[in-house]
């Protein structure tokens, strides 16, 4: 069966042409769902479930969208914190570490606060710095390379550690 075909039977429930139960896109609004794909915050691994059920999406772009538009935190802080839910080893999603480092980088976020969010998450496992430096490089390059970057962003001198001698 062809992916179009395939899409098509989940889309309707099964191959013999019934009606889905969800709303196509067209014919529902969705707010929250235009919201994020405006901002560029869209994962494009949710397209399908858009298509098939509107309404659930939109219901969980809701949800989701509380502690982003309300609270103490400042964007560019709660972007730092998507970054180390992103890179975090229980997750590992590298397409969400890009786009929350970038809209950290548009929120004045320097290079070197993003590592720091990288480091902390490593007490899950190395594997946060395996995904999350190397992105974090390509994506200060591109940012240095638009011409965007000011003092803040450039490379800044690492404060270095003092520490005890106790191990932790």
């Amino acid at each position: 069966m062809s992916k179009k075909a395939a899409e098509n039977e989940g889309a309707s429930g099964n191959s013999k042409g019934s009606k889905s139960l969800a709303p196509s896109p067209a014919n529902h609004a969705t707010p929250y769902t235009d919201s994020q794909i405006a901002r560029g915050d869209w994962n494009p691994l949710w397209d399908t479930l858009r298509a098939w059920d509107p309404a659930f999406m939109e219901a969980y772009l809701a949800f989701r969208s509380v502690p982003h538009q309300n609270g103490p935190l400042s964007p560019k802080v709660k972007e730092l914190v998507m970054i180390a839910i992103n890179v975090a080893t229980t997750h590992m999603y590298g397409p969400g570490v890009r786009r929350h480092m970038q809209n950290a980088l548009k929120q004045g976020a320097t290079r070197d606060e993003i590592l720091e969010v990288i480091q902390l998450t490593t007490v899950l496992g190395i594997h946060a710095c395996n995904l999350g430096v190397p992105i974090l490089a390509e994506e200060m390059a591109r940012w240095e390379d638009a011409g965007t970057a000011s003092t803040p962003l450039a490379k800044q001198p690492r404060k270095k550690a003092k520490h005890s001698g106790a191990k932790p």
